[in-house]
């Protein structure tokens, strides 16, 4: 189907924000990176008027699907509660709030609940808010929170006596990551270099004045990343033995450990780096258990004896061609393991019961609900516990808490996500392709949508992003039933760069294999066309961050292969970003991408960089979107990518772009606006595989 805006009210080429706004001697429009400049805010507000002049016929759509989505949710949202030692916690959010409110209660006297911070209070004196961390001392005493204002994710910390004590600021311009140790008056937290990148651990010491007034002493440097590449992370132990200073890049870690209970003691490092390994560690007393990929590169655990880090690293599991290993969770009963089966594209938990010998004497895997599923171990905060608490979801599933008592076996139901509406869950169907790339490898592809309407071509949404090991494991949306209601079926394809296929997958996707991840993404979109999923005339594309990266380079490879494509915070300009080291993120960047000083890297990542490969050809209809205080992806990426389309003059149909002046890389913070800017794309994408005029 070839997109045609639904009216002519785009303004004419000559008088467009564009034409008006063009610098000859800046053909590639490199002057909007200038923030100060007064000119870029004038060009996006332009910007942003002519798209909300376009979208100004299908208003009532945006309205239908905003009301129709809080129709088919719970808006009142009561939190799971969760018993800590002496408090139960828990929040709630209000019918019309757009931020919860956080309560909690002496264990076994729910009769005398508390409120303890109200964040919908906190967020009426601000445009944005977005909470970074929130901390409890470990005598629950005293909670530390970090706020971003901006939406740049720079934080304040804050700290108050419960449950009613004021809110004092004692630190700006931090990192949002906080960590109490076990002696209830000391914090720690990370700073940020000139670049955004956390490079720095501190501990603050803190005191409750004579008059009542908490008192903050002068922070003290712990540790410090000097290595560009680096950033740094906060972590305890569940044993509450250890803090856990993590210095990582993309490919290798390297941890330093201090005892909680004696946060002044110089931190030593667990096990120096090397190049390319990646390491983590949680703790039972007496050994540590250590994820690694040393000549393991799936990963595999091993315990060591905690007297003698450097000592002998002895296997538990050992590396295995069929899955990958993600995670360890230490409990005082043994562990759990987090892993991932490569050939079906899906993650488990392991249960291993260790005797007092640290000897496995259980080993087995929970089950699944259904699959493709998302499973994970959820809020255990308790070292002893033997009841565990799990997460569920997939595309048909919604969010689901489970208790699983490792004794009887036995799983009962905390909660479910509570669905209203004439679409039940039950009414949709979900199917897993597997499409063939250009080399021969398979690719999952998901699929979901009515089940009434399976075996007939349908109008789809193709998802993806595929960077980073990040995986696209089954999530449930109730916007998404706006869409399914009026016959649409969305599918993800799980390129190769992203985890769902384990650390294989990833490594198959990243540097000089990058051009795998847009060539699996087109092999999914045909495959859907091919099994009678998808009308090959009505599929539209969406990526945000390195997802618009996967979009926009597989739309200069095969740019009508799609009727439309929505790019929110693309990651567009590829080159041009990593031969910049001063902006945030990336010399972290590298060993993702590529460092550029590199001549054959330069080579490679100009090829498939979507801004250095626009030419005259038939893009689609494309809605972009950036954010004013974005730090990953900063606006001028979607504005020049909508700049030069727009000069190129050959989309097949309007070229938007909206500009959030007033949030970051996550978009709005409060619900109700993300909700409406949700619901803003969706009616694109809906006008443009033609089902504008369906009710759902």
């Amino acid at each position: 189907m070839k997109a045609q805006p639904p009216h002519d009210n785009l303004q004419r080429p000559d008088d467009s924000p564009v034409a008006r706004f063009r610098r000859a001697d800046d053909p590639e429009w490199h002057w909007l990176e200038n923030r100060d400049d007064p000119e870029v805010v004038a060009f996006l507000e332009a910007a942003n008027r002519e798209s909300a002049s376009w979208f100004a016929p299908l208003d009532e759509l945006v309205e239908r699907l905003y009301h129709g989505h809080l129709a088919r949710r719970e808006l009142a949202v009561h939190g799971l509660r969760t018993p800590l030692d002496h408090f139960t916690y828990w929040s709630e959010t209000a019918v019309d709030a757009d931020y919860p409110v956080w309560w909690r209660h002496p264990n076994g006297r729910d009769d005398a609940a508390e409120i303890f911070l109200d964040l919908q209070a906190r967020a009426e004196s601000h445009h944005f808010l977005e909470l970074g961390d929130m901390a409890l001392s470990p005598d629950e005493a005293w909670l530390a929170w970090t706020e971003d204002t901006r939406g740049d994710e720079t934080f304040a910390l804050f700290l108050k006596r419960l449950p009613d004590g004021e809110a004092v600021k004692l630190l700006e311009e931090i990192g949002p990551e906080l960590t109490w140790a076990e002696d209830n008056q000391t914090l720690l937290f990370t700073r940020y270099d000139a670049t955004q990148r956390p490079e720095s651990i501190w501990r603050l010491p803190l005191t409750e004045g004579t008059d009542g007034a908490t008192e903050a002493g002068e922070p003290t440097l712990i540790l410090r990343e000097k290595d560009p590449e680096f950033w740094l992370g906060l972590g305890k132990t569940r044993s509450r033995e250890w803090l856990v200073l993590e210095s990582a890049s993309k490919d290798t870690s390297e941890c330093h450990l201090v005892p909680a209970r004696q946060p002044a003691t110089a931190p030593r490092c667990f096990r120096g780096r090397e190049s390319g390994v990646e390491y983590s560690l949680d703790h039972r007393p007496g050994h540590f258990y250590v994820l690694h990929n040393r000549q393991a590169p799936h990963f595999r655990l091993d315990v060591v004896d905690e007297a003698d880090p450097a000592g002998d690293w002895r296997p538990m599991i050992a590396h295995r061609q069929e899955e990958t290993l993600e995670g360890v969770d230490a409990f005082s009963w043994g562990l759990v393991i987090s892993a991932r089966d490569h050939h079906e594209a899906q993650v488990y938990l392991r249960i291993l019961e260790l005797d007092d010998a640290g000897v496995i004497g259980r080993d087995e895997r929970l089950p699944l609900p259904e699959t493709p599923c998302s499973l994970a171990l959820g809020d255990s905060p308790h070292f002893d516990s033997r009841r565990l608490r799990l997460r569920e979801e997939s595309f048909i599933l919604p969010v689901t808490w489970l208790e699983h008592d490792l004794d009887s076996g036995e799983r009962r139901l905390l909660k479910r996500q509570p669905i209203h509406g004439d679409l039940a869950p039950e009414q949709l169907a979900c199917e897993r392709l597997w499409a063939t790339s250009h080399d021969g490898e398979r690719i999952p592809v998901s699929v979901v949508m009515r089940a009434n309407l399976a075996g007939h071509p349908l109008p789809t949404l193709l998802y993806g992003y595929g960077a980073y090991g990040e995986v696209l494991d089954p999530w449930f949306s109730v916007a998404r039933l706006e869409l399914l209601a009026r016959g649409m079926a969305f599918a993800v394809a799980h390129v190769r760069g992203g985890g769902d296929r384990g650390e294989p997958w990833y490594l198959a996707g990243k540097l000089e294999y990058k051009e795998n991840s847009f060539r699996d993404f087109l092999a999914a979109r045909d495959t859907l066309v091919e099994n009678g999923i998808s009308d090959g005339e009505q599929i539209a594309a969406y990526g945000a961050s390195a997802g618009g990266l996967l979009v926009g380079a597989s739309l200069n490879l095969a740019p009508e292969a799609f009727c439309a494509a929505v790019l929110d915070v693309p990651f567009v300009d590829v080159l041009r970003t990593m031969e910049n080291p001063d902006l945030p993120l990336t010399t972290a960047e590298y060993t993702e991408w590529g460092n550029p000083d590199e001549p054959d890297t330069r080579k490679r990542i100009r090829a498939y960089s979507p801004l250095d490969n626009l030419s005259a050809q038939p893009w689609p209809t494309v809605f972009l979107q950036g954010s004013w205080h974005d730090t990953r992806v900063p606006y001028w990426e979607p504005a020049k990518l909508y700049a030069r389309l727009t000069e190129l003059g050959t989309a097949r149909g309007p070229v938007l772009l909206r500009t959030d002046m007033a949030a970051g890389h996550g978009g709005a913070s409060g619900r109700f606006k993300a909700w409406h800017d949700n619901a803003r794309q969706d009616a694109f994408i809906l006008w443009a595989l033609g089902l504008e005029s369906r009710e759902g």
